[in-house]
């Protein structure tokens, strides 16, 4: 029996997916079988044709058809579209096994959770708004194909990228033996940040592709702050300015940001490392946002979230902020139409309300977020934070011991 990969490489190779409005789902898995083969013959229909003898893909409750009830699952419980079923056994073909089942979490598995769910997912808005409008005149194949092969340019230049982190890594490897008192030096520029993560590394420096060098902080493990910043003062600042504020005489610019600084001389760049590394306050902010009667009625106080935090690592001497929640107007009772009436606010109100709540907790720059309190005040910043990709910790208590629990 055939495999896969051999039947799309046949030289009559042939696909079938289904006709009418087309999503990321289908798109996607024409575009991969057009990379390996860009000869196959891509047919669209509403059923499969009886002596159909190829690929049929999103319809037809075949392998590669996700519709059907007993359609499969990934072990980490992302269930399956067309896409991944497809990707599952082409992906170590294209990438190699590591790099597909990185590629599948990081690319394939958010298109299949949109198709299967409908969650909101931008690559696959940008796919559906090449379907024709309902009063457009004119063929919908020719807006799948056209939407098709912007599909096979991501994923060819995605494909690259994935290539060329993985010699990345390689290449960071042979580079860390330069690095000293936490300030790697390297003599090219190198995508480093995820592999340098875990390191002891928290400066590097590179020449510059416009002359000079080139200066990056790098982030904390799993978190979006840095393992060490620039001082504040130097933060947007360039020429003149910079140069007073930082007693370097070629140190030429700075982003408002912190995750740049460029100067024209090596030992220059090195002195801006470890004169940021001697400011930096090395201790970690985590928000407590909560309602007004949490401490009192469940007893979270601040040493007991220090303490529950001590065994979390770079969390063990961490600040604790508190910000309570904003203060509501509630219906009256004779004013609710439904029983779930309960604020005063329009919805629009009620978003702005905890975005600028988010931009509060956002200042502090929080390693991570601890959320107690009624959930229709709870669940929306837990949402926003999880946008942001701020671990979420919630207090779990059983048998008079609380535990902070990650639940994003």
């Amino acid at each position: 029996m055939k495999t896969l990969i051999e039947t799309i490489h046949e030289t009559d190779a042939k696909g079938f997916t289904h006709g009418g409005k087309f999503h990321a789902d289908d798109v996607f898995s024409s575009a991969l079988l057009l990379y390996l083969n860009p000869e196959i013959s891509i047919q669209r229909g509403n059923r499969v044709p009886d002596e159909f003898q190829g690929i049929v893909f999103d319809i037809g409750r075949g392998e590669y058809d996700h519709h059907q009830n007993d359609s499969r699952i990934r072990e980490n419980g992302v269930a399956y579209a067309a896409f991944g079923l497809l990707w599952e056994k082409l992906g170590a073909e294209i990438l190699g096994e590591e790099l597909a089942q990185r590629f599948d979490h990081d690319f394939v598995e958010p298109l299949d959770i949109n198709d299967n769910t409908g969650e909101r997912n931008e690559l696959a808005a940008l796919i559906g708004d090449f379907n024709p409008s309902w009063d457009e005149e004119g063929g919908n194949d020719e807006a799948f194909f056209e939407a098709v092969r912007l599909a096979g340019n991501i994923l060819e230049n995605k494909f690259a990228k994935y290539r060329g982190n993985e010699r990345a890594d390689q290449q960071v490897e042979e580079f860390l033996g330069l690095a000293e008192d936490g300030i790697l030096v390297m003599p090219q520029f190198v995508p480093c940040q995820k592999k340098l993560a875990d390191t002891e590394v928290e400066f590097i420096i590179f020449p510059s592709n416009r002359g000079g060098y080139c200066i990056q902080p790098l982030k904390k493990p799993g978190s979006m702050n840095y393992k060490c910043d620039f001082p504040k003062e130097w933060l947007g600042l360039d020429g003149e300015e910079l140069k007073r504020a930082t007693d370097l005489k070629s140190a030429s610019f700075c982003h408002k940001g912190g995750f740049l600084m460029t100067v024209e001389e090596l030992d220059d760049a090195v002195e801006a490392c470890k004169t940021s590394q001697n400011a930096y306050v090395r201790a970690a902010v985590v928000i407590y946002y909560r309602d007004k009667s949490s401490e009192s009625r469940t007893g979270l106080a601040v040493e007991t979230i220090q303490k529950k935090l001590s065994h979390i690592s770079g969390m063990e001497n961490a600040r604790i902020k508190i910000i309570d929640f904003p203060d509501i107007p509630e219906l009256k009772e004779d004013e609710k139409d439904e029983f779930y009436d309960i604020i005063d606010m329009e919805k629009e109100d009620w978003k702005t309300l905890h975005k600028g709540v988010l931009k509060k907790i956002m200042k502090y720059k929080p390693e991570a977020v601890i959320v107690e309190g009624e959930m229709m005040m709870a669940y929306p910043m837990m949402h926003l934070l999880g946008k942001k990709h701020i671990p979420v910790l919630v207090p779990v208590r059983s048998d008079g011991e609380v535990r902070l629990v990650r639940m994003l």
